[in-house]
């Protein structure tokens, strides 16, 4: 799964190659830019689900299924996205993830005129389609747009845009979307007045995405003219599936597992924020304010990532995961333990122990693999998926137990494993790939 390049550039490509880098200072913007949307838009689930548990009068788990349409979306796309990439290239495939993207969103529409639940997942499963094409596309492509002695710096540079997104985006979703709920409540009604409410209510939600829709239409636009700036010949050898032989290595498969329970976690406890400090033994604020709230929590990681690309200059990167997973088991025990501001602000300070996760446990997965990398990547991205099992298991337990605080356990237990593979994985490896 390996991209050459040719020595031979048409006009208008990239000067450089997948060994040394392209030299296209304006393509590092587009990919920056995707960064920070499709972080942005993952984090408005966040948002939206305690909108569509109110007007479908849902429990915690089935709530949480809007997580799972969501991230199902990354175990069934991520290799045939990276399939894309090989026939295709990078840029056309990008356009193919926005375009993607955009049809997610404008079925918000049909979705709200139905006033059917299921039609909403239907629209996030599409719309995590496009993401997860998107991403497949964005990771290895920021570290080829440049040097590559400078590559770690540029994804980190990157994945601080996407928290910035993360971080901007369920503030202005909060005021667009939870703003508009109204004083009635769904429970209370039937019928076709029921459906009513649902159609008029869920508008909140369809203006919004309709402005996404805009807006990705026009960057999709964009990039498909750039479709030619990197002069790409694919390897077409070997079948995508081979990748998953990688798992028989322990520390990838580890690797692997540990991006599958971190993103889970991550996502379960962003997905209760809201409903978790409305309670009145937390902050007992309305659903809107709870809401504005949700930016600290990605907030926490936008700051971590800086502060954590200088820290893992001087520390290695499996003793700064073993810390870090520590230090949100503990604010986790300290938020189920406490009430009031302690018990609000500690889990919303989880974020800033989120920040360094992802990459690093990337880092260390995909150490030593050589020329499979790229397969590695396709098989982490499919591990992505834990964000649709973690939070309805999580919601089941808090169903089940009655409490909040209770239901955290499950990424409390997420966590303590990512700390154990930190230690184990503290040790750099030798390159063992070439077979």
């Amino acid at each position: 799964m390996a991209i050459n390049v040719t020595t031979h550039q048409p006009d208008g490509a990239a000067a450089g190659d997948a060994a040394h880098g392209y030299d296209a200072p304006d393509l590092r913007v587009f990919v920056i830019a995707l960064f920070f949307i499709f972080g942005g838009i993952t984090s408005l689930n966040d948002i939206i689900i305690p909108k569509l548990k109110e007007l479908f009068t849902l429990d915690h788990a089935t709530s949480m299924l809007v997580q799972s349409a969501f991230f199902l979306a990354y175990a069934l796309f991520s290799l045939p996205a990276a399939a894309i990439v090989r026939r295709a290239g990078y840029m056309r495939t990008a356009s193919i993830g926005l375009v993607t993207m955009m049809v997610g969103c404008l079925l918000f529409i049909p979705a709200a005129q139905s006033a059917k639940f299921e039609m909403f997942l239907a629209a996030l499963f599409v719309l995590g389609a496009g993401i997860t094409i998107v991403q497949v596309v964005a990771n290895p492509l920021i570290s080829l747009l440049g040097k590559p002695e400078t590559a770690s710096s540029r994804l980190t540079f990157a994945q601080a845009f996407n928290s910035l997104g993360t971080t901007i985006f369920p503030r202005v979703g909060s005021s667009l979307i939870l703003g508009g709920l109204a004083s009635v409540s769904a429970a209370s009604l039937s019928g076709a007045a029921l459906v009513a409410y649902r159609q008029e209510a869920s508008q909140a939600i369809v203006h919004t995405y309709i402005g996404l829709a805009v807006a990705l239409a026009i960057i999709a636009a964009v990039v498909w003219t750039r479709r030619n700036r990197l002069n790409e010949e694919q390897d077409q050898t070997g079948s995508i599936l081979h990748a998953f032989s990688l798992l028989k290595r322990p520390r990838f498969a580890m690797g692997a597992a540990c991006i599958f329970l971190y993103v889970g976690a991550e996502v379960s406890i962003g997905s209760v924020i809201v409903l978790y400090l409305m309670q009145s033994s937390v902050f007992g604020i309305s659903d809107q304010a709870a809401g504005n709230y949700v930016a600290y929590y990605w907030g926490g990681a936008l700051v971590g990532r800086f502060i954590g690309s200088y820290v893992l200059t001087r520390v290695a990167p499996g003793k700064v995961l073993a810390a870090v997973a520590t230090g949100a088991i503990a604010l986790i025990l300290v938020s189920a333990n406490s009430t009031g501001t302690l018990a609000g602000w500690t889990l919303l300070a989880i974020g800033l122990m989120n920040s360094i996760m992802f990459p690093t446990i990337f880092s260390l997965a995909s150490e030593g693999l050589g020329k499979r990398a790229a397969e590695g990547s396709g098989v982490i991205a499919t591990a992505i998926v834990g964000g649709a099992i973690v939070p309805p298991l999580t919601g089941l337990v808090a169903d089940a137990s009655g409490s909040m605080q209770f239901s955290l356990i499950l990424p409390a237990i997420c966590y303590a494993i990512i700390l154990a593979y930190g230690l184990y994985a503290r040790k750099p490896v030798r390159e063992v790939e070439g077979a």
